[in-house]
């Protein structure tokens, strides 16, 4: 057997039980509406994982109640005078029909989306995203060049790609770190944030002590750059949890 799953009721809380071939116990609250997940050794009862869960009570309900509260966007149409943000500032989407391959560029206050007159609404996503992407690419490479050397760590490889539950996560054993697309609609400083966020974990994989004092170490701020991507609104998902 590689899994065992099974749900666990406390009080007005569910939480998702998975029993797997690890070593340590690991809690999960996803968004939007903070579903609990607890991965967990074979060897661990169910006595213990529900001593487990009740002594992170706290830490859930504040979790869930975050995840609650954080404005999301409405549903993107990609018509005219739609809001779209870029590094953490709002354009207007302006549509111009082309017959020449699709292109964006931004002009002041409007963000230009160049397309043939029956591109689809998902095609329009699709090439929107794209650019999104290639943005966050091109600004990484400068901010772990600039903290490898101050931090003392080695990133191996970076990936961009569309997470649902994070805005980054990192490989400790690889020396690899990922950051999701939507960071590219966010400010720079939030970006870099999370850049020094998941090269820590190269230093330490966990949240604990060291790991904050290494943060603390690194960028003194860091909290407030983690409040501030937390204030800002995240994009509407028809989320699949």
């Amino acid at each position: 057997m590689t899994t065992e799953i099974l749900n666990m009721k406390l009080n007005d809380l569910d939480v998702e039980i998975v029993q797997k071939n690890i070593k340590h116990v690991h809690l999960c609250v996803y968004p939007p509406e903070g579903r609990v997940k607890v991965s967990a050794p074979f060897n661990m009862t169910h006595d213990t994982l529900r001593v487990f869960v009740i002594s992170k009570l706290a830490w859930i309900k504040k979790q869930q109640l975050k995840f609650r509260s954080q404005e999301r966007e409405a549903p993107r149409e990609y018509i005219d005078r739609e809001s779209h943000y870029v590094w953490g500032k709002r354009y207007l989407l302006k549509i111009e029909e082309t017959e020449a391959p699709p292109k964006i560029e931004l002009k002041h206050n409007k963000l230009v989306l160049s397309i043939r007159s029956e591109t689809s609404q998902e095609r329009k996503q699709a090439i929107l995203e794209a650019w999104y992407r290639e943005n966050l690419k091109q600004a990484i490479p400068a901010l772990i060049e600039k903290w490898q050397s101050r931090m003392s760590v080695h990133v191996n490889r970076f990936y961009v790609q569309s997470m649902k539950t994070k805005w980054g996560s990192c490989s400790y054993h690889s020396g690899s770190i990922r950051l999701n697309t939507e960071l590219a609609k966010k400010p720079l400083a939030c970006l870099e944030y999370i850049v020094v966020h998941e090269m820590t974990h190269l230093l330490e994989p966990t949240h604990n002590s060291r790991f904050i004092g290494l943060m603390d170490q690194f960028m003194p701020k860091w909290r407030f750059y983690r409040d501030e991507l937390n204030r800002l609104p995240v994009r509407y998902e028809e989320w699949g949890y």
